[in-house]
């Protein structure tokens, strides 16, 4: 070998940047998750164009395709709307191509009503989380939460608050909690602590769909405790986005006024509207099914994790309010990644498909969606992903 072919293949590697590092990262955990065999969960916006447009071969069993197009929100995106409300137990409801907007046009307009821009919700409610501070930056509201805990707030928390609100906003399930819920009677006694305060009760219901189990109780029932309700399309139902604000009729004639001045009045929205309605029929009576799975899902992880020896190790809740839920595991979010990914990689069976947020010094969580993919997995399956992941994990921090 030459003297320079040694220097070159003696000289050290280039150090790549911690941004580089977790972009790599990044893009194996894609490419292993594309690649498994087996996954809790394959979401539609995860596929590329041709198979998301795939989903509209479907869209022919759910509305006559022969009907003229929709052209700023009538045909199908009127039938979505009529759906909906039906569903809902409501009396009207209205198309909007984000949830984001549909709740700040939803609670402007009861702003309107009640003389009050004050809106209380959970620290850890999507508006304050995930929107930039769009209530108050965009639409003049004014947030203020009622408490921080991993859980809904409580009637005596809503009953005690120390100053006036106009609105009581509630996500069910609370995502960034854990897809936490109340029991039917904490909600309901939540719900009549407002009343009492005479402030009107919006549902953040981007989830609503998969509550039912839970509160063994049907849509209609539940959402029929709120003043207004927003819906989701794509979250559980797989749609190609949208969402949907129902409540009285005159709210949401005012929110279609309002949805215009927010840009929301889209020229057509067929392949949204028409993926929402296939998901309505084909996803919605399967979701019972998914909760019930995750249930075994969830037990057979703990099972899992005390048989391989780890020292602390977490689902959250221990018995899932939807078919979603978090593990909690001790160690870094990019530890936790990397042996996820490694895992799915050599066995094709990927356990941890989504993103670990890094919660503390060596801590981490994760969230686990089961959908139809997931139904495949037995507990025993689900047990030996666990003991593969595990062996992948750093060993000091075992036993």
């Amino acid at each position: 070998m030459s003297s320079d072919a040694t220097q070159k293949s003696e000289r050290p590697l280039e150090p790549i940047s911690d941004e580089d590092r977790r972009k790599r990262l990044h893009e194996r955990r894609i490419a292993a998750q594309r690649s498994a065999r087996r996954v809790f969960a394959r979401h539609g916006f995860q596929e590329t164009l041709r198979e998301r447009l795939a989903l509209l071969d479907a869209a022919k069993d759910v509305y006559d395709l022969d009907e003229p197009s929709d052209i700023y929100g009538n045909g199908v995106v009127k039938a979505v709307e009529e759906k909906v409300a039906a569903l809902l137990g409501l009396e009207a409801a209205a198309f909007f191509p984000t949830g984001t907007m549909a709740q700040q046009v939803a609670l402007r307009c009861w702003a309107g009503r009640t003389g009050n821009p004050t809106v209380a919700l959970h620290a850890l409610a999507h508006p304050e989380v995930h929107e930039r501070n769009a209530f108050s930056q965009v639409s003049g509201l004014r947030p203020v939460r009622l408490t921080s805990e991993a859980r809904l707030p409580t009637a005596a928390e809503v009953r005690d608050f120390d100053e006036p609100f106009g609105a009581l906003m509630l996500e069910l399930p609370l995502r960034d909690a854990g897809f936490v819920l109340p029991t039917w009677q904490e909600l309901t006694d939540i719900v009549e602590a407002a009343r009492e305060r005479d402030a009107v009760v919006h549902f953040d219901g981007a989830r609503l769909w998969e509550s039912t189990v839970h509160f063994d109780r049907p849509l209609a029932e539940i959402a029929g405790l709120a003043d207004s309700v927003y819906v989701s399309f794509y979250k559980s139902l797989d749609g190609f986005g949208g969402a949907a604000l129902a409540g009285p009729k005159t709210l949401v004639e005012e929110a279609e006024a309002w949805r215009h001045r927010y840009g929301g009045q889209v020229f057509q929205q067929f392949p949204t509207a028409l993926s929402a309605l296939v998901g309505l029929e084909r996803e919605l009576p399967r979701l019972p099914e998914y909760v019930a799975h995750a249930h075994l899902v969830a037990t057979a992880l703990r099972e899992g994790f005390a048989t391989a020896g780890l020292p602390w190790a977490r689902v959250y809740p221990e018995v899932p309010h939807t078919h979603d839920f978090q593990v909690w595991l001790p160690y870094d979010a990019e530890v936790a990644v990397e042996a996820a990914v490694r895992t799915a990689e050599q066995t094709k069976t990927m356990l941890f498909a989504y993103p670990w947020d890094q919660k503390g010094p060596g801590l981490s969580f994760t969230e686990v969606h089961v959908r139809a993919p997931g139904l495949e997995w037995t507990a025993d399956d689900v047990k030996t992903a666990v003991a593969e992941f595990v062996a992948q994990l750093p060993q000091e921090v075992i036993r």
